[in-house]
């Protein structure tokens, strides 16, 4: 069983047909089923935040989507907390030259913290910070 990050883009990707990557992310979520999911909290309030102005009914579809994962045998959400918050901030202060999120920087953190070598991404920053985008 492989260990694998899930990304913002992938969870939007995911829920959301009318997405660009949506068939890759429900092929990924296919070809990855037996393995270990890892995501965290600053992400999934990335993924709600995305879709806070699509209206009521895909808010509350959203919602119960985190619900649903965050109950999951298969992910492991990892909580954002004050010692998480620093380092991220830590090395987004480093990488200056970089135009990576927090959240970036949150998630290369727990990746590495992991052991994890691959993300459900296309988010060209984690091939930057030297990590596999299955979505690309």
């Amino acid at each position: 069983m492989k260990r694998l990050f899930a990304d913002t883009s992938y969870w939007i990707a995911l829920f959301n047909p009318r997405d660009e990557l949506h068939r890759k992310a429900a092929d990924a979520a296919r070809n990855y089923s037996e393995d270990r999911i890892v995501t965290s909290e600053m992400v999934l309030v990335e993924f709600l935040n995305g879709l806070s102005g699509h209206g009521p009914r895909l808010r509350e579809a959203a919602s119960q989507a985190v619900s649903t994962l965050r109950s999951s045998r298969n992910v492991s959400v990892i909580p954002q907390t004050s010692d998480q918050f620093e380092g991220a901030l830590s090395r987004y202060q480093d990488m200056a030259d970089k135009d990576w999120s927090l959240t970036d920087c949150a998630s290369f953190l727990i990746m590495e913290a992991e052991g994890i070598e691959a993300a459900l991404t296309h988010d060209r920053h984690f091939v930057q910070a030297g990590y596999r985008a299955l979505l690309r």
